[in-house]
């Protein structure tokens, strides 16, 4: 036995929660599947805002250390476990798992792995299961989003953002969209928002006054938290919904409960990857609406940068910088 049979993949591992900067590239021995599992060649990996608190002891989920983060990749099944029988060696796939992603294989269940169709492309299938799993949920599932309605997006540059411009515009909702540059605008423009707001420079709340007629929207998506909650919230239309997606921000916000009140307005959690978890069914239906409508070309994943997978710090600070447009992906050559 050489030492490349014992040492054949490589991954990210953290050892300890300090953050990006503690993660070390390492050889690691190749993982055998067990029962109801698979081993999969990653060929791409996208970031996502959840990688980073992981790293740092600040999300929900505490995987033991050490662990190799990075929840979102696709790539080619390698191997095989006992009772696995709607994969096979060479079938292409994509995954969530919350951890294992950033690396050149790694093990997951395979009843939890999207079969991907043959011109689904390995990056964009990496960019795709959490933030359109995750906005689908959203605007679909729990805000029951109907055509006609005007849907307000926060964050609207990033991942899921400009993956909720593009499932709202295909339900055939007027867009919103919110971002804090005119680049980042002109970009939601281009994804198909019907309106945009720079709320570095605008009035979140005046502009939304003219641009729903005083009526406010009817769904609030919102990724970002902080100070642009509330400003939002007060504007939301009658039976409004605000969707509770995330906190880029940092600042988790309170609201006047009163709010609710006068506008018969409902605060809605969105927690795809629990969602995922509880209602499997239910989530392998919207991924498959999710694929017919990438087939069709009505939602394609904006990724601003392709990195090596050896350049995950380099990822990390892009991310952090707040300026990328979509999502990072790295990729294994």
């Amino acid at each position: 036995m050489t030492l490349g049979d014992i040492f054949n993949m490589q991954a990210w591992i953290c050892n300890e929660l300090s953050g990006p900067d503690a993660l070390t590239w390492q050889d690691a021995p190749t993982p055998e599947p067990g029962p109801g599992e698979v081993r999969v060649a990653i060929k791409a990996a996208s970031l996502n805002f959840p990688d980073l608190l992981i790293v740092q002891g600040k999300y929900q989920m505490k995987p033991p250390l050490p662990f190799v983060p990075g929840a979102e990749f696709a790539g080619v099944v390698e191997a095989v476990g006992e009772g696995v029988k709607h994969l096979s060696v060479g079938s292409h796939v994509a995954g969530f798992g919350g951890t294992g992603g950033f690396g050149t294989h790694t093990i997951s269940k395979a009843a939890v792995l999207m079969p991907l169709p043959p011109a689904f492309s390995f990056e964009d299938a990496a960019a795709f299961l959490c933030t359109y799993g995750t906005t689908y949920h959203g605007l679909m599932d729990r805000a029951a989003l109907k055509a006609g309605e005007t849907v307000l997006v926060l964050g609207a540059a990033g991942g899921v953002g400009t993956a909720a411009i593009q499932i709202a515009k295909a339900a055939g909702a007027k867009v919103i969209a919110a971002a804090s540059t005119d680049e980042k605008c002109a970009l939601c423009k281009e994804l198909g928002a019907d309106a945009t707001i720079n709320y570095s420079t605008q009035n979140l709340r005046d502009e939304l006054k003219t641009l729903t007629e005083g009526k406010g929207p009817d769904v609030i998506y919102d990724p970002v938290g902080g100070d642009l909650t509330e400003q939002a919230f007060r504007s939301i239309g009658w039976r409004g919904r605000l969707l509770v997606v995330g906190f880029a921000n940092g600042a988790i916000p309170s609201l006047p409960l009163n709010l609710t009140l006068l506008k018969g307005a409902s605060v809605m959690g969105v927690f795809w990857g629990e969602f995922a978890r509880r209602e499997p069914q239910n989530n392998a239906a919207c991924l498959m609406q999710l694929a017919a409508w990438y087939m069709e070309g009505k939602i394609k994943p904006v990724i601003e940068h392709k990195l090596p997978m050896s350049q995950l710090k380099e990822a990390f600070t892009l991310m952090g910088s707040r300026q990328v447009r979509g999502k990072v992906v790295l990729v294994n050559s």
